[in-house]
């Protein structure tokens, strides 16, 4: 019975693995989607989030009933309390990717983002692949340095769509309202991306060291 026990606990941690994944190929997808007015990645990723919204309640269903059956204790059961909510930050992340690669599609064949705001919008999607790419691999090799340099990089995020809000009021600028609302919303949608890769660090960071990993402040349930 331990035995099949220690297997569902590492079988918990590829699933994790394999989310964390898919999750940053979602993110990578949609922003080319967007960088580009590609209609077929907009679609493939829009169709990909359900893969993920499957993923998570499989990782909840087996967190259940390791929980149930199983009485968990000290490094097992961080494991299993912190895959339940890294289940739900991830598929959320996977959410976001979708309203980017909606954004996308929405305008088809045009450009959703206006050519002045472009560059500064492809340096935030560069960005927020880049926070994907490390989440991977925090979750898959739990080192800590990583998690630490994802809130160095969740900074520089956070500065580029302040670059994002100042170039909407810049009265030099001519976008239309769709422009100016699809601008704001897909650096919103960035902005929180890399906002979820932290939230996954600190989790990660309770999963190794069992430091308290408390409910980010801003970071909404449906967001």
């Amino acid at each position: 019975m331990r035995e099949l026990y220690r297997q569902d606990l590492a079988q918990l941690g590829i699933e994790l693995e394999h989310m964390s994944h898919h999750v940053h190929r979602a993110i990578s997808r949609a922003v080319e989607a967007l960088r580009e007015g590609d209609l077929t990645i907009a679609e493939q990723t829009i169709d990909a989030d359900e893969r993920l919204d499957d993923a998570a309640r499989s990782i909840d269903e087996m967190c259940v009933g390791l929980l149930a059956l199983q009485g968990p204790v000290a490094s097992d059961l961080r494991l299993i309390l912190a895959a339940l909510r890294l289940s739900q930050t991830m598929e959320r992340q996977g959410d976001l990717a979708r309203h980017l690669a909606l954004i996308a599609r929405s305008t088809y064949p045009a450009q959703s983002i206006a050519p002045d705001a472009g560059p500064l919008l492809t340096r935030m999607g560069e960005q927020a692949v880049l926070m994907g790419r490390l989440q991977d691999e925090l979750v898959s090799t739990q080192d800590l340095e990583i998690a630490a340099r994802l809130q160095d990089e969740d900074d520089v995020l956070d500065d580029l769509q302040v670059q994002v809000r100042k170039l909407v009021v810049d009265p030099d600028l001519d976008l239309t309202r769709s422009q100016i609302i699809d601008l704001v919303l897909a650096a919103r949608f960035l902005e929180r991306f890399g906002d979820h890769a932290v939230s996954v660090a600190r989790r990660v960071a309770y999963i190794v060291e069992g430091a308290d990993a408390p409910d980010e402040e801003g970071i909404h349930p449906r967001l």
